[in-house]
């Protein structure tokens, strides 16, 4: 068993009972590497983990807010909680796939170890600079052992008076040949809530958009941000990811669900309610590249429309 294996259950145990409580300014983001992946810290304490495989993909997590919270469901990567439901295994912390890819199903748990797996192939950079912390990490997508595309995720981590935030960009390149992102709601940017704060479980959790729109109205909408808030662990807490103007048809669509489910999907249209911008299949050509790009926001206490948008201003250099 690897020291960072060992790590990842004391990271999660520390969240869950809501410790490593600390001010998020002037904090220190530092990465260390380990068999299983990496691990982040922020003055020395836990706030996440990058593994290198999870069911068939990379993952991130644990993820720790700035209380000490939990910031994703546990299930199934740790103990399921009381407060969390066991629906949606394939919903793995926070993650990057995509539902049909060259017809291919990236985002489900595959029936067989060899079919749709997205494999980390290298650390092509990790370190910490000006505070933060950086990894760049390259993947390939095969199927039965032969490679469909490959991408490139250049991940920061870091703190700042907004809070803990994890700046997560990719590239996929159609490195093999045309590559076909189809129009599915399934994908892409994920990650899944904790359970008390969910909206159908009725415990205050919320969604809202950056266009006013709230809960089930923000399905499918289109916004250049969507935050998910609530009670955690007895405190105020939210969620939010930033579509940045940089990323692949910004403003994306959302297949954010009330049951948990939170993912920015700039490739689904037809699943969609009708009247957004059009987005639906993406074809690249061999050599090809498309880039996304959100930032995601983990805070402490409550939080306005007109805060979270004066934030989503500085993160996008408004």
């Amino acid at each position: 068993m690897s020291r960072l294996f060992m790590h990842h259950a004391a990271l999660a145990a520390m969240a869950i009972c809501g410790v490593c409580a600390l001010p998020v300014c002037a904090q220190v983001a530092e990465v260390t590497v380990d068999d299983d992946g990496a691990t982040i810290t922020l003055d020395g304490a836990p706030f996440a983990s990058y593994l290198l495989r999870s069911g068939h993909q990379p993952v991130i997590w644990p993820i720790v807010g700035p209380d000490g919270q939990a910031m994703t469901r546990q299930y199934p990567l740790g103990e399921k909680l009381a407060t969390e439901k066991d629906d949606h295994p394939h919903h793995r912390s926070l993650w990057f796939n995509h539902g049909s890819v060259n017809g291919l199903d990236f985002w489900m748990e595959p029936d067989e170890e060899d079919d749709n797996q997205i494999k980390h192939r290298e650390f092509r950079r990790t370190g910490s600079s000006d505070g933060a912390a950086e990894i760049v990490a390259v993947n390939d997508w095969l199927s039965n052992g032969k490679k469909i595309c490959e991408d490139e995720r250049t991940i920061k981590f870091g703190a700042d008076k907004n809070g803990r935030w994890i700046d997560f960009t990719v590239v996929v390149t159609a490195s093999e040949g045309e590559l076909v992102f189809g129009d599915t709601k399934e994908g892409a940017f994920g990650m899944r809530v904790p359970g008390e704060i969910d909206v159908d479980a009725k415990r205050g959790g919320a969604i809202r958009n950056s266009n006013g729109k709230q809960n089930e109205e923000a399905w499918g909408a289109a916004a250049e941000w969507v935050d998910y808030h609530g009670v955690i662990d007895g405190k105020p807490a939210g969620i939010v990811i930033f579509d940045l103007p940089n990323s692949f048809r910004h403003p994306t669509r959302w297949h954010v669900r009330t049951y948990g489910l939170f993912a920015a999907n700039p490739f689904g249209e037809h699943d969609f309610p009708p009247g957004g911008p059009h987005q639906g299949e993406v074809k690249l050509a061999k050599g090809e590249q498309l880039r996304l790009h959100y930032r995601v926001l983990f805070y402490a206490g409550e939080r306005t429309p007109d805060e979270l948008a004066a934030t989503y201003r500085e993160y996008a250099g408004k």
